[in-house]
């Protein structure tokens, strides 16, 4: 995360590269309208953010990424207009897209950069392994429901977004055979932190994931790799996740 003055006077040029992806056409303008006014409610999300994120903001190539991601098409047709406000969405079967300033922050904390290797459990919509996409080198995404994986998997390849991997499974295992990862990112709320995806972060990665149950207070956490293979972990701040589906014995 970057110093919220450093945030602030890059917001223009991030604001102005996201134009610059977006055709002239009316509908797309009024696409891009809403994409500047999400980009611009992150920011205020991040600066009254509690306790590990006051005083920071978002990396400014996070905002410029999801400045150019399609939102919209990532949302149920019918909720299209709603698609760039500050809120989770329903996506089907008991699942959401999750709020923009939380995709923001979680892209953010696990300070993704173009050579690495990151993995994403709970794909849902796609939207968080698109994001994610052009900051990588490769995503590996998991989602547990057989429709949502596999609509989310023709939805990233239609526009793509063409590095990203998605396999129907229990992400709660994560992925061995593309381990060790430089960063996860889990989308839904775990009673703990899942021991199999610890493994498989790579030294000096990082990994956030929601902690707690459905019907409990959950917190963002923080989990971090040293090269040495010790954990270190942060509690950040107060979230709302559906639960993580899956970690049956095997």
């Amino acid at each position: 995360m970057r110093p919220l003055a450093q945030c602030q006077t890059l917001l223009t040029a991030v604001l102005a590269a996201a134009a610059a992806v977006v055709s002239t056409s009316a509908s797309a303008q009024d696409r891009l309208a809403e994409r500047m006014a999400m980009i611009e409610t992150i920011n205020l999300h991040a600066r009254s953010a509690p306790s590990a994120v006051e005083g920071q903001g978002i990396d400014p190539v996070v905002l410029k990424t999801m400045g150019k991601v399609p939102r919209h098409f990532f949302v149920p047709e019918e909720l299209r207009m709603a698609a760039y406000r500050d809120r989770p969405l329903p996506i089907g079967y008991g699942q959401t897209i999750s709020q923009p300033f939380i995709v923001a922050l979680m892209t953010d904390l696990i300070n993704v950069g173009p050579g690495d290797v990151v993995l994403e459990i709970g794909t849902g919509s796609g939207y968080q392994a698109a994001v994610l996409s052009p900051l990588a080198a490769k995503v590996y995404s998991i989602e547990i429901i057989p429709k949502l994986g596999e609509r989310a998997a023709a939805r990233l390849a239609e526009l793509h977004f063409d590095n990203v991997e998605v396999k129907v499974g229990d992400g709660y295992y994560g992925w061995p055979a593309h381990a060790p990862f430089d960063g996860i990112v889990v989308t839904a709320a775990a009673s703990h932190i899942p021991a199999p995806l610890v493994e498989q972060l790579a030294g000096g990665g990082r990994m956030v994931v929601p902690v707690g149950g459905p019907f409990a207070t959950q917190f963002l956490m923080l989990v971090e790799k040293r090269v040495d293979g010790s954990i270190t972990t942060r509690q950040l701040l107060p979230v709302s996740f559906v639960p993580l589906r899956g970690g049956q014995p095997r």
